[in-house]
């Protein structure tokens, strides 16, 4: 009996041993996990703080407002735009600081570099409007040139020395000076919003961008999402089962883990050097990026059918209903928010896409904002990429921006495909 005892006693021990042993490992398991979440979370805060930090100065600018005396002489009423107002503005600048040019006028050509060449077409437009203004002192607003601009966001400083910025001692002293007498303020930077893309970073914005991915994606949308579910409910309410739709099965799934670059080069070899479609346009670029999307959402859309019940579709049967009634008055409804949420966030991947555009020719320069589908444009994605690889410095600012407003925007598509899919997702 004693024997007996203390065999029982052993075991109950080795028993909770192991069980201690095993809470423990999943306590570790537990730990490693919020670990490594935590690790996640930091690098992508991270990286979020360097971008906000770098592109925050990017939403607001400084502007100079001055009186100008309109010198009837210097101003061609028949053709204001013809007028030099920057060098008008630079010489009454000067002596409003009571400070003399030289024969050469070098001091007047290095104030006009603290002016922004907005300042020409600001003067002239006011003078089309209102030819009276010649002979009159009117005040004028307009932007700083980037430079200044960034010398008065902390980000040119007079410690470095003179030969490694564009901004001279002698420009650093004049910007102080116009900024303590009260003619320099910073203001919102509606421009980065308003505007295309500009050669001068101070007139730089994402709204060209903005429009060109916008219409690609309204391509994108309007062929992939058609297409994609419809192959979906073919493949699986209607296709039969056997080596062929197994093999596009698997295609399917290969496709969608395909490098975005080789698309790009598909729409290259296929719509533009085959099909002569317009290069950098919109329609281009909306047709690649449907190619790519088109996968992810074959994938979503079927495993939103799955999800659906079996008693639905023999319930539906059970009534009468055909086999098309039942897919589409039945299953494809209670699929729906699943279909929606694989839409939203294929699209959502589409908008982040670079590679694709490069290869088809939206990483040049392209002025204006778009109006059709066939105008070259650009895109926010590959906006940034040209905007960092820009030699002036005001721009890498603008590329965090660029970055920050592509963000929002997918920000809101997720958020849109989540809210989406809990409104409407029924749970079974």
């Amino acid at each position: 009996m004693t024997e007996a005892t203390q065999t029982d006693g052993a075991r109950v021990n080795r028993l909770r041993a192991g069980l201690k042993r095993r809470y423990a490992r999943e306590q570790r398991f537990r730990a490693y996990g919020l670990l490594a979440i935590a690790v996640a979370v930091g690098f992508l805060l991270l990286l979020l703080g360097r971008i906000v930090e770098q592109g925050h100065t990017a939403f607001y600018s400084h502007a100079m407002t001055a009186p100008v005396y309109m010198d009837p002489p210097r101003i061609d009423r028949a053709y204001p735009q013809g007028t030099n107002f920057e060098q008008l503005v630079a010489e009454q600048q000067l002596r409003r600081l009571g400070i003399v040019d030289d024969a050469q006028g070098t001091k007047a050509s290095a104030m006009r570099g603290l002016f922004s060449s907005e300042l020409k077409f600001i003067a002239a437009e006011r003078i089309a409007r209102q030819p009276g203004l010649v002979g009159q002192t009117v005040t004028l607003s307009a932007p700083l040139s980037d430079d200044a601009d960034l010398y008065l966001k902390g980000e040119i400083s007079k410690d470095t020395p003179a030969e490694q910025r564009r901004l001279s001692d002698e420009q650093i002293a004049w910007i102080d000076r116009m900024d303590a007498g009260g003619q320099i303020a910073a203001r919102f930077n509606t421009g980065l919003f308003t505007r295309g893309d500009s050669t001068e970073p101070e007139l730089a914005g994402v709204l060209g961008a903005v429009i060109g991915s916008a219409l690609m994606l309204l391509v994108t949308a309007l062929i992939a999402i058609p297409l994609g579910v419809g192959a979906a409910v073919y493949l699986e309410e209607f296709a039969p089962r056997n080596r062929l739709t197994d093999l596009i099965e698997v295609n399917i799934n290969n496709l969608a883990a395909v490098p975005s670059i080789i698309y790009g080069l598909l729409g290259l070899a296929l719509f533009i050097n085959w099909m002569h479609l317009p290069r950098a346009s919109p329609l281009v670029g909306g047709l690649v990026l449907a190619l790519m999307a088109l996968p992810t959402i074959i994938i979503a859309t079927r495993s939103s059918l799955k999800a659906v019940p079996p008693s639905i579709r023999e319930a539906a049967l059970a009534m009468g209903a055909s086999k098309t009634q039942t897919v589409f008055q039945h299953t494809l409804p209670l699929a729906m928010p699943g279909v929606m949420t694989g839409a939203i966030i294929s699209m959502a991947h589409a908008l982040g896409e670079t590679a694709p555009l490069l290869l088809i020719g939206m990483v040049s320069f392209v002025p204006g904002l778009p109006h059709s589908l066939v105008e070259p444009t650009g895109a926010l994605p590959s906006l940034v990429y040209i905007w960092e690889n820009a030699s002036e410095r005001a721009f890498h600012e603008r590329t965090a921006a660029a970055i920050l407003v592509l963000l929002a925007f997918m920000i809101v598509m997720n958020a849109a495909a989540i809210v989406l899919r809990r409104r409407f997702e029924r749970r079974w």
